[in-house]
């Protein structure tokens, strides 16, 4: 694996060893969604669920677009799918660990 890909790795993995994050990029596996539809459901602040999309995107995890006043999220790294594949993507498991 060179450097690049490693760095790349490394900073994908830190972005999921959070639980809002990956609760966020299971909603994200149903679809594109703004912030406005994320929060409620994760049961966070807007402003946390923002700053968590952020770093998401950042890691290069999603991709954003404005449309109007609002910001759409979806999954940019087709990896992700495969990741919650191989864990089961079971919502329960995820959630007991929060």
């Amino acid at each position: 694996m060179s450097q690049m890909n490693e760095k790349e790795l490394l900073k994908i993995l830190k972005a999921l060893s959070d639980q809002t994050r990956l609760n966020i990029l299971e909603l994200l596996l149903e679809g594109e969604k703004c912030v406005c539809e994320i929060f409620p459901r994760v049961k966070r602040t807007q402003s946390t669920v923002s700053i968590q999309l952020k770093v998401l995107e950042k890691a290069g995890i999603l991709e954003s677009k404005r449309i109007g006043k609002k910001v759409f999220y979806r999954i940019k790294d087709s990896r992700i799918y495969d990741i919650f594949k191989i864990f089961g993507r079971d919502k329960n498991k995820w959630r007991q660990r929060g």
